[in-house]
């Protein structure tokens, strides 16, 4: 298969294929592109851009102000036995959990555009730093899907422990013996903060031009492959072979869903919300995941940078099976029962209500506290690295 594909001329002519059936289907379906385009709009303007911008200025200055570096000298001693990468990178992996996808792969590209960490740091911390925020996962998930902040709770704490495990089985990837980028200087002192504060606001919006690009091309070709039944198809001769793990055709469509897109997926579920265990599993391996239009987000910030995206992909896949794993485990020890459906229903409309001031004003705020941990630590790290020498001095 790989020979034919590397075939120019073969290659070509799919693409072309691939392109002449998009139009096509685009202007025999156009009603429902035209209303995935729309819904895809919506979801960037109402929630997308107003919970990330604010995260992503943040963590630019956080790099850009050496906020990053200082940390990164008191966690030296954790993120080096664990993952085989220098202290600065907790940045991208703090950042991952609190602000979601994906900012913490930009932040660890980011580092690596500083020079900051070398690009085996780099692509290890890619296969486990880009995670979920607790935004999504206790709102949109817990609540708004399964009614219960404890299922959320589990679903989050699962999801870090499992990026953990993955950091740790990526420790090794990468050249034998590539040195470290230790020994940096923090950069704070030289840095000019206004030319910090633009760079980081232009860059942050061309980085959400970028997202919700592919979010409103994902939300149409979903809707797409739906309206033509090649999703539903698919997942009939999934069904079909998944058959003795308990997934027929109805569990597979919304697998491949979230496989391709992680709120479509994930959103799906709430219909299935009843069967606890089974609906939670597949949540858990797509949140884990995190969907091609996440992936090609990732893959658009890497772009140029000569990094490889195979320990992202193959990090993610990881996540998502290591996640599922274990809630499957945690509900084999501890089983829990779902919530009425009344309260279900109450909870989705809350969360499909969420507006542009009140996502806006969540996001900043959870910003501004991120931004004030970095600066507290800071100082922290500054008493500690002047004030010995002071001392040695007298």
């Amino acid at each position: 298969m790989s020979r034919i594909l590397s075939n120019r001329r073969i290659s070509d002519g799919l693409v072309l294929a691939a392109i002449g059936i998009s139009i096509f289907a685009l202007i025999y379906y156009s009603e429902a592109s035209a209303e995935a385009a729309r819904d895809g709009l919506s979801l960037c303007f109402n929630v997308i851009i107003p919970s990330l911008f604010p995260f992503f200025v943040m963590s630019s200055l956080i790099v850009e102000l050496g906020f990053a570096d200082k940390l990164g000298r008191l966690l030296e001693p954790i993120m080096q036995p664990l993952f085989n990468v220098s202290g600065v990178c907790a940045a991208a992996f703090i950042l991952g959990f609190l602000g979601g996808y994906p900012l913490g792969a930009k932040t660890a590209i980011a580092l690596y555009k500083s020079g900051s960490i070398t690009r085996d740091e780099t692509e290890r911390l890619l296969s486990f730093c880009n995670n979920s925020g607790p935004a999504f996962i206790f709102g949109v998930v817990g609540a708004g899907i399964f009614s219960s902040s404890l299922i959320g709770l589990i679903l989050y704490a699962t999801l870090m422990l499992s990026s953990v495990i993955v950091g740790i089985i990526f420790r090794r990837w990468g050249k034998k013996g590539s040195k470290r980028a230790s020994g940096r200087t923090v950069r704070i002192a030289a840095v000019n903060y206004s030319n910090a504060f633009i760079q980081a606001v232009t860059g942050s919006f061309s980085s959400m031009l970028s997202i919700s690009s592919f979010v409103i091309f994902f939300t149409v070709l979903i809707k797409l492959l739906f309206a033509s039944g090649a999703i539903p198809w698919a997942a009939s001769f999934l069904g079909g072979l998944l058959a003795p793990f308990g997934l027929d055709g109805k569990w597979c469509e919304k697998l491949i869903t979230g496989v391709i897109e992680l709120t479509s997926g994930v959103w799906g579920l709430k219909e299935v919300a009843s069967q606890l265990q089974r609906s939670i599993t597949m949540a858990a391996f797509m949140l884990g995941w995190a969907g091609l239009s996440i992936h090609f987000q990732v893959i658009s910030f890497i772009g140029g940078t000569g990094l490889s995206a195979k320990s992202y992909v193959f990090g993610k896949l990881l996540h998502g099976i290591i996640s599922a794993s274990l809630i499957s485990v945690i509900f084999r020890l501890f089983p829990l029962k779902a919530p009425v459906a009344a309260y279900l229903a109450e909870q989705v409309s809350g969360i499909a209500s969420l507006d542009f001031r009140t996502a806006l004003l969540i996001s900043s705020v959870f910003s501004l506290i991120i931004l004030l941990f970095f600066f507290v630590m800071s100082l922290v790290f500054c008493r500690k690295k002047y004030g010995k020498p002071n001392r040695k001095r007298v």
